[in-house]
């Protein structure tokens, strides 16, 4: 008696169907597991409604908690990995484990507690890196695909699209520009590769908007490749970030400015103070001025300028666009270091920028109420 077996189609109407396989083949093997085992807790996460993916430890024996993580392939010469630094936080004992099973105690190599990212070292046997994605940069609606090791499980892989770009002012991190993404990624995931179609990193997961649960609800975030590069490379180098400075304290543009200077969409950051002699000070910039460009691209308010700033290496170039008086004006300033007690000096009091007199209406008046 014949029997058959009933297979998948591999094409539809001669056309072979679309898969992400051959892709994943070839750079699932530069993420990898990332367990530890500490002495303590971790610090927990700053707002409690963002839960970090590895933020939780699974207690297996008294006073050893056993926490789990990724972490992704960044130079297979040296066997550097990247990973978030709150998934090595307190860690004694650090156990990279390969796609193919082979298993590396790591060592630190540097933490950026300030944005969440650490270089760890493996020995660099047979390894394959995680290529960064150059040239465009993603936009939203840009299909992803998050691979990482979800509540310890092993690797897995998700896919989604970019659900928003710059997010900032979220309260995880003191640096934010997250990517946000709706493939599902889970506790586990933090440190693991965000990437595009073509297997190019563009981020590193990092947190999630959690439910009761903790598991996906459809908005994660991830540090960009760029951002995350900078970082890397100076955590190689020294073991230390150094974030440039301009001297300028920041806050975001109150509504009736926006009207006034007929700025788009609301968008830019309003200098509240400078630091004498600051790197902003030499280059023109005073209280009451708005940023609304840095290096071309578009500040959208003042957590994201913040961001962009510190994301500069120490004595790079930075033009900068802004609005005085109505009137836009560019400038080139050169980021440097400016310490706490300088900006202690500045007058904290908010700046005093000219405003239009605006009438006061019956706020009730644009509303209608059925009862």
């Amino acid at each position: 008696m014949n029997t058959a077996n009933a297979k998948l189609p591999v094409a539809v109407n001669g056309q072979p169907l679309p898969s992400l396989a051959d892709m994943l083949e070839r750079i699932t093997p530069a993420v990898v597991n990332i367990s530890t085992e500490n002495t303590s807790s971790g610090t927990p996460v700053k707002d409690p409604v963002y839960r970090h993916f590895f933020g939780k430890n699974v207690p297996t024996q008294p006073g050893k908690p056993i926490g789990t993580g990724s972490g992704i392939v960044i130079d297979a010469q040296n066997g550097y990995v990247v990973t978030n630094a709150h998934v090595i936080e307190n860690a004694n004992k650090i156990i990279v484990t390969l796609k193919d099973k082979r298993q590396f105690y790591a060592k630190i190599i540097g933490k950026d507690l300030k944005a969440d990212v650490a270089v760890i070292q493996i020995q660099p046997d047979r390894l394959t890196a995680m290529v960064v994605a150059s040239g465009k940069p993603s936009r939203v609606g840009d299909f992803v695909v998050a691979i990482g090791n979800p509540y310890g499980l092993g690797q897995s892989v998700t896919s989604g699209i970019v659900s928003a770009l710059g997010r900032t002012g979220l309260g995880i991190e003191d640096y934010e520009d997250f990517i946000q993404t709706d493939a599902p990624i889970n506790p586990g995931n933090s440190g693991g590769a965000l990437v595009n179609l073509r297997g190019e990193l563009i981020g590193i997961n990092t947190a999630i908007l959690g439910g009761k649960s903790g598991g996906n609800v459809g908005i994660g975030f991830a540090i960009p490749a760029d951002m995350i590069i900078n970082i890397t490379d100076q955590l190689v180098q020294n073991g230390r970030v150094e974030r440039g400075q301009l001297g300028i304290e920041i806050q975001d543009i109150r509504p009736a400015l926006v009207k006034a200077f007929n700025l788009p969409d609301g968008q830019g950051a309003l200098i509240s103070g400078v630091v004498s002699l600051s790197p902003a000070d030499k280059a023109g910039i005073k209280e009451g001025d708005i940023i609304t460009r840095i290096n071309g691209a578009t500040v959208t308010n003042s957590s994201n300028l913040k961001s962009m700033i510190g994301n500069l290496r120490m004595g790079s170039k930075v033009q900068m666009e802004y609005v005085r008086n109505g009137l836009i004006k560019k400038c080139v300033a050169e980021v440097g270091q400016v310490s706490a007690g300088m900006y202690r000096e500045i007058d904290r009091q908010p700046a005093i920028v000219s405003e239009p007199e605006v009438e006061k209406d019956d706020p009730w008046g644009s509303f209608e109420v059925d009862n």
